[in-house]
């Protein structure tokens, strides 16, 4: 009978000692969620690349109303999506509510962010 009780005993310390270990991991996730919440309201510089063009000074001083810049970009090209200075996505023009959107079509993953770098 002292056995048993020695084992319940044991094993009362086991739970108590597992239940430590939760409560540890709750206020770890806890304390990571409060972390990410003070980075929420953290502003972001996006910029939607419709093309690029290459002129002289010149060019550009000839510029006028009603004039074209030929961009690289073919029409129906995908869109490139900046954040803060670095590609991050590619998408489609949309309009909204008679404003120009964009569409996420996709992510670029992280080894092609990387080989960009």
């Amino acid at each position: 009978m002292a056995d048993e009780q020695g084992q319940v005993e044991q094993k009362l310390e086991a739970v108590a000692e597992a239940a430590g270990q939760v409560a540890a991991a709750a206020t770890a996730a806890s304390a990571a969620s409060n972390n990410m919440d003070v980075i929420l309201d953290v502003s972001l510089h996006v910029i939607v690349e419709v093309g690029k063009a290459r002129m002289t000074v010149q060019d550009l001083l000839q510029l006028g109303q009603g004039s074209v810049i030929e961009l690289e970009k073919l029409a129906g090209e995908p869109l490139d999506i900046f954040v803060n200075g670095k590609y991050v996505a590619r998408g489609e023009a949309v309009i909204v509510n008679e404003k120009f959107g964009v569409r996420v079509t996709e992510i670029i993953s992280q080894e092609q962010r990387m080989q960009g770098i």
